[in-house]
């Protein structure tokens, strides 16, 4: 887990805003974009499931290679 360090913002006394230093910022953006890449592998792994698949030695043979 990330340690974070907020300034926050207030407006009539409730908080508005959140001001993070920017390393802190950037590290939030690789962890989500992070995040997004695996959300999207998983998603694709689980569309793949169901298909075919062919071993290495299939694929040797299917190119003259074995």
């Amino acid at each position: 887990m990330i340690s974070l360090h907020p300034e926050f913002l207030s407006k009539n006394g409730k908080k508005e805003f959140a001001v993070l230093p920017y390393e802190e910022f950037v590290r939030i953006e690789e962890l989500l974009a992070d995040l997004e890449d695996l959300r999207e592998l998983r998603e694709a792994k689980q569309s793949e499931a169901q298909l075919p698949t062919v071993t290495l030695e299939e694929v040797k043979r299917r190119l003259g290679r074995s």
